[in-house]
């Protein structure tokens, strides 16, 4: 499939034009015109080019790219030394981040919800493009349950910080995957009993303890894995190409 081709299947699928993001969705660095072997990853990290460069592939799709607002602007160091990898071996870099968060079918959250068998009622913003969301169990269950559940399912314990209530049962759950520990407030705002991120802040802790609500910080990488795997398996499944998703170890 040719390059532009394939990101605009990709734009089509994701709708990046309806989200205001951080940095470029899409194509951010071109490489070859024809694509075959596709490589899917959380971060365009240098660990995750060299084994897209061990495995010949003419892509790299990932949900962390390059090109962030407020990041340095020089080409040089550790992000020199990456794109002189792309750009030498002719690997095309392509990158979604909010649009690959929100998806309703495909994204982080969605991928989440269906892992943690999480009914979706909502968004926490009150929107169709809601960054965080929530939803409901289907049966009430303990903290140390459900700490429990997201460790089996993420292959990583969480950091639970419990309501002044330990005992406080879980049945209605909101969640943002990666950097969402904020969005805490609207889920005590919606009286939720449970609130799960990827990163936690310190004031994090005060918040779920005074705002009587369990909180989990899952990892953001770890909560982050299985949306641009769903969306390498779809690439793989409706356009028939050859996709491999490589986990890059990361405890954060």
């Amino acid at each position: 499939m040719n390059i532009i081709e394939l990101e605009n299947r990709l734009n089509e699928k994701l709708s990046p034009h309806l989200i205001k993001d951080y940095c470029p969705n899409g194509l951010q660095v071109e490489g070859k015109s024809e694509v075959k072997k596709v490589v899917t990853g959380v971060t365009a990290s240098q660990a995750l080019i060299e084994k897209a460069i061990e495995l010949n592939a003419d892509a790299i799709l990932v949900h962390h790219g390059y090109f962030w607002k407020g990041e340095p602007e020089p080409i040089r160091g550790m992000k020199g030394k990456r794109i002189r990898s792309l750009i030498q071996n002719d690997i095309n870099l392509i990158a979604y981040h909010l649009p690959l968060d929100i998806h309703p079918e495909l994204g982080n959250n969605a991928e989440l919800a269906r892992l943690l068998d999480i009914q979706v009622e909502g968004g926490l913003e009150g929107h169709e493009q809601s960054v965080a969301i929530y939803g409901r169990l289907k049966q009430p269950v303990s903290g140390k349950v459900f700490a429990e559940t997201i460790a089996a399912v993420l292959n990583r314990e969480p950091l639970h910080i419990t309501p002044d209530n330990q005992d406080k049962p879980i049945e209605t759950v909101g969640w943002c995957t990666g950097g969402g520990q904020d969005f805490i407030e609207l889920a005590a705002n919606r009286g939720l009993d449970a609130f799960i991120s990827g990163e936690i802040s310190e004031r994090t802790t005060y918040t779920a303890r005074e705002r009587d609500i369990h909180y989990f910080s899952a990892g953001h990488h770890a909560t982050e894995r299985y949306g641009i795997k769903a969306l390498g398996e779809w690439l793989a499944n409706e356009h028939g190409l050859d996709v491999t998703f490589i986990d890059i170890d990361n405890p954060v």
